[in-house]
């Protein structure tokens, strides 16, 4: 039998860093944690002692679901601190994509349970023969889609990022010609979007601050309000004030109990959640 004070078993090792034995056995398997040697009677994994740290590593990067290449990517240089965070400010990156897409489809389903699917696709008739009118709301709403599906992509390059910004002031131009007030507030609320993800805190601010003044002008209330001040909540978090991101949050948490949807509720506690703690540097 192997033998040595350094050598550790599965089950020891699972114990000290807080894995499974299943998921150790899992890693080794898949190449991501091999044991420094196996009992040839037994088949037992044996661990030595140096391995600890490196696991303890892929236990707290698997447990925000850091994908395994990129665990691997961090095992190879455990003491480049750096390195580790950049691994974890793109999965971040990726995490925010994946919540915007869903954010993204409960918001269009929300509208079609609100209005009824006969109601969506009788406005779509009714916009395809209303002439020039029909014709620019039909590009406010295809831009605003379509910045919502680059926001949903977890790998976007820089030119997306170009065509992203973009898209959102063409389509918050083409509502200020034919959208009603609502509208002014949500192409507002996603142009501050896009600046937070792209990390611009002062553009940011300011379309936040647009989107919430017209909310009250013209008395927006509901999910609207709430997201409202969700905005200035995430453009303050990326500025890094850190004092203004809890104020305005604590807005955002007090107007959504008036949000009267339980699921549209959800969707803001969701966001609110995501905001980060410190500004992005990506």
């Amino acid at each position: 039998m192997v033998d040595g004070p350094e050598l550790i078993t599965v089950g020891q090792l699972a114990r000290r860093v807080g894995l499974t034995a299943k998921a150790l056995r899992h890693y080794d398997r898949v190449g991501l944690l091999t044991p420094a040697a196996v009992d040839p009677d037994t088949g037992y994994r044996l661990y030595g002692a140096e391995q600890v740290a490196p696991a303890r590593l892929v236990r707290l990067l698997r447990s925000v679901d850091v994908p395994l290449d990129q665990v691997r990517a961090c095992l190879a240089e455990p003491d480049d601190e750096a390195a580790i965070k950049q691994v974890l400010i793109r999965h971040r990156r990726r995490l925010q994509a994946r919540l915007d897409r869903v954010r993204g489809d409960l918001h269009r389903t929300d509208h079609l349970i609100e209005d009824g699917v006969t109601t969506a696709m009788t406005d779509q008739d009714k916009q395809n023969t209303d002439g020039a009118t029909g014709d620019e709301r039909r590009t406010a709403a295809d831009l605003f889609n379509g910045v919502w599906r680059l926001l949903e992509k977890e790998d976007r390059s820089v030119e997306e990022d170009d065509r992203m910004l973009h898209m959102a002031h063409a389509s918050r131009y083409h509502w200020g010609q034919v959208g009603a007030p609502v509208n002014l507030s949500r192409g507002e609320w996603q142009c501050s979007r896009v600046y937070s993800v792209l990390g611009r805190a002062e553009p940011a601010l300011h379309h936040a601050r647009r989107g919430l003044e017209i909310c009250q002008k013209h008395g927006i209330g509901d999910w609207d309000l709430a997201f409202a001040y969700e905005s200035l909540a995430r453009a303050h978090a990326v500025a890094g004030d850190k004092d203004q991101a809890r104020a305005w949050t604590e807005q955002a948490l007090a107007a959504a109990e008036d949000i009267a949807e339980d699921e549209e509720r959800e969707l803001v506690l969701a966001d609110l959640e995501a905001i980060p703690a410190q500004p992005r540097f990506w």
